[in-house]
């Protein structure tokens, strides 16, 4: 695999990463700060699978996904009736927790890591893995269940006037946001051949983050678009001075800054068609 085409396969991992937390943060407006550990469970749980029990790639990467989606349903039940900071602070509880884990247990390689995973992944599984999530995620935010999501963050008191479990939402959003995660997490195993759980740490999930509000929250398209200039621009000023491409998160901060500045609502600004149809019913309800 040439270096150009290892970088958007690179490339369509990251977009998994910032469509699957959008979904989360973007559109139901729940912060979370260890996404990363999703990513890092559907990885170690996919290779676990190859490697011990010789499953195939997607049925492996599939259950790795699932494996995922459990750990955000046993993160959500407790933690999702929290909100804002403390739901943060939670999910990066969370993240640390299951990042020691992993580098204690003698089954995940410890801090070694697991080594010898094969390659599968290339640009045309990465491709089609992401245009099925962003299909899926797209059919389920103009159904019942994404107008719920969008109530959610628009205001949470008026969706539960509106009848909106919104406890259960939450859940849900976070049940399939890790789902996605991680299928960007066993991708990135069966490219790279090697996973540590440092790889997963509380730096990678800002760095997920920064994609998402770099693109614009709540835009399927505008967190790809985030997940590519955040991609590309470390790689760029690799090629311009190393030294600088150490300083990428640091970098990553001023653009941030900047972006709040400038344009608050992110490159690409948050699709309004859902929540147009949402507020006016929202307002309704809550001023009765």
């Amino acid at each position: 695999m040439s270096y150009y085409t290892q970088v958007l396969t690179v490339i369509m991992i990251n977009s998994i990463l910032a469509v699957s937390l959008n979904l989360i943060t973007g559109y139901t407006g729940q912060l979370s700060l260890g996404h990363a550990t999703f990513m890092s469970l559907g990885a170690y749980a996919a290779t676990l699978l190859t490697l011990k029990l010789d499953f195939p790639f997607l049925a492996s990467l599939i259950l790795g996904a699932v494996v995922a989606a459990f750990f955000g349903f046993i993160i959500g039940v407790p933690t999702l009736r929290l909100k804002g900071d403390y739901l943060a602070i939670a999910t990066l509880g969370f993240g640390e927790i299951m990042k020691n884990i992993l580098l204690n247990l003698e089954f995940t390689g410890g801090p070694m890591g697991l080594r010898g995973i094969p390659k599968v992944t290339n640009i045309y599984v990465a491709s089609i893995a992401l245009i099925l999530v962003v299909f899926s995620l797209n059919r389920i935010m103009n159904s019942r269940v994404g107008k719920s999501f969008i109530a959610i963050r628009e205001d949470e008191l008026a969706a539960e006037a509106m009848g909106i479990n919104t406890t259960k939402f939450k859940i849900l959003a976070f049940i399939i946001g890790a789902f996605y995660a991680g299928i960007a997490g066993g991708l990135y195993a069966f490219l790279f051949r090697y996973i540590n759980p440092k790889d997963f740490g509380f730096m990678k999930s800002i760095e997920i983050l920064c994609m998402v509000v770099l693109g614009g929250m709540g835009n399927t398209y505008g967190a790809i678009f985030g997940a590519f200039v955040l991609t590309i621009l470390p790689e760029f000023l690799r090629s311009v001075s190393p030294t600088i491409a150490q300083y990428r998160m640091v970098l990553y901060g001023l653009l941030l800054v900047i972006m709040m500045i400038v344009r608050p609502q992110g490159i690409i600004s948050s699709s309004s068609s859902l929540s147009n149809k949402v507020k006016p019913k929202l307002r309704e309800k809550g001023g009765q």
